[in-house]
This record gives C-alpha cells, sequence and structure tokens, in this order.
C-alpha cells in the first residue's frame, strides 16, 4: 500500500475515535501531606477534551487525502 493511502486510513480512525470519546481522561498520584515520614498522596483525575471540530476536521482530512490518493492510482 501506498503510504499516503495509510495515512488516510489513519487520520479516519482518529476522526470516528475523535467523535466516539470527546476526549479521554488520566489519573495522575500527587503529595498531599509531606510531614517528614508521613506522607498522604491523593489520585486527581484530569480530562483532556477534544471538541468534535478536531474530529470532523480530522475526518474529512482523512477522506480528501484517500479520494486524492485513489485519484492518482
Amino acid at each position: 500500500m501506498k503510504p499516503q493511502i495509510i495515512l488516510a486510513v489513519l487520520l479516519i480512525a482518529i476522526g470516528i475515535f475523535a467523535f466516539a470519546y470527546q476526549g479521554f481522561t488520566y489519573t495522575t498520584t500527587e503529595k498531599a501531606i509531606d510531614l517528614g515520614p508521613l506522607q498522604v498522596t491523593a489520585e486527581k483525575t484530569h480530562t483532556l477534551p477534544l471538541p468534535p471540530i478536531v474530529g470532523g476536521i480530522t475526518l474529512v482530512g482523512g477522506i480528501m487525502l484517500l479520494i486524492v490518493g485513489a485519484k492518482k492510482a
């Protein structure tokens, strides 16, 4: 397969993923209290939102790249 078609399929998959999940969440561990030998940690959840426009642009870009790649072949 041509690298252009592989990139197009990858962009389409990322666009579908961005529409489906609208972002992702991850957890970090941070020190809450540090009193000498006594340490208390807390887990903090962070969310990184992906706006639907990102998914749309990625999806349309992948489709356009796939069309251009198919016309050249």
